[in-house]
């Protein structure tokens, strides 16, 4: 059982990963916890989180539905969420017209419909109790076309995009939305995504608990946003004065099969 006198954090794809690893950042910092994802992973994660001595509470839900999104709400059972950190998220590497379709709207469901539709409800209860944090999973893949991923590299757009623009709507609340940008980083997404014959799926990447360190400061600074790593840094700047097919062919060099290390 969770403990009501606790703050309550909410994470959204929190198996493996940056998702995992900003759970535990809560959990370090006292808060109860929430944690939901699609894989059976997730009661592991549960537990390995319940270490830190806090209460974790675990929802198997498949958050690209409607139907996902109202499970776990209704886990959520009216208590005050102090943190909600929407970091599900699905990837899908190889070129557009050669992917199912139904593999491509499940990315779309995934990281925007069923992001946003979370984060319309656990808002509202926010803005209404005064007080409340959101981070974003964004990407620095929203900065450029996405060659060989290019719906992935969209929605990511539209989330980089999107929390910006609520951001600014709550500017007049104590409800505070964060963007957190990474780059590659060492977790499950590239091989779910299909791409471990690609040079971004095969070469060395950021270590999730890096990443994760940095959103959740980010978050509890109140910050709009961070990009995590130096290089990814660079790499975000360099996309704000390039043009977007020098962008999109250097994005097809990293993610079109068969340029990974052999």
């Amino acid at each position: 059982m969770l403990d009501a006198t606790k703050k309550l954090a909410v994470v959204t794809g929190a198996s493996t990963g940056i998702g995992f690893e900003l759970a535990k950042q809560c959990a370090r910092h006292g808060f109860e916890v929430v944690v939901t994802a699609n894989e059976p992973e997730i009661a592991d994660a549960a537990d390995l989180l319940r270490r830190e001595g806090v209460g974790v509470e675990a929802v198997t839900a498949d958050l690209a539905t409607e139907a996902g999104v109202d499970k776990l709400y209704d886990a959520i059972g009216g208590r005050t969420v102090a943190v909600l950190i929407a970091n599900a998220g699905r990837g899908l590497g190889k070129a557009f017209l050669d992917q199912d379709w139904k593999d491509a709207r499940y990315v779309i469901d995934t990281n925007v419909t069923g992001t946003l539709y979370l984060i319309q409800k656990v808002g509202r209860d926010m803005r209404t109790a005064g007080d409340g944090k959101i981070l974003i999973t964004g990407s620095i893949a929203g900065f450029m076309p996405g060659t060989y991923q290019a719906v992935y590299n969209g929605t990511k757009a539209f989330l980089d995009s999107f929390s910006y623009a609520l951001r600014e709507e709550l500017k007049d609340t104590r409800v505070t939305v964060t963007c957190l940008m990474p780059g590659p980083t060492d977790t499950e997404f590239f091989r779910r995504a299909d791409m471990m014959d690609t040079k971004v799926g095969t070469e060395e990447k950021a270590d999730p608990a890096t990443v994760a360190k940095d959103g959740f400061e980010a978050m509890m600074a109140g910050e709009g946003g961070v990009v995590s790593g130096w290089q990814n840094k660079m790499m975000a700047a360099a996309s704000h004065v390039m043009p977007a097919e020098a962008l999109a062919k250097q994005h097809a060099g990293m993610a079109a099969p068969g340029t990974g290390e052999k």
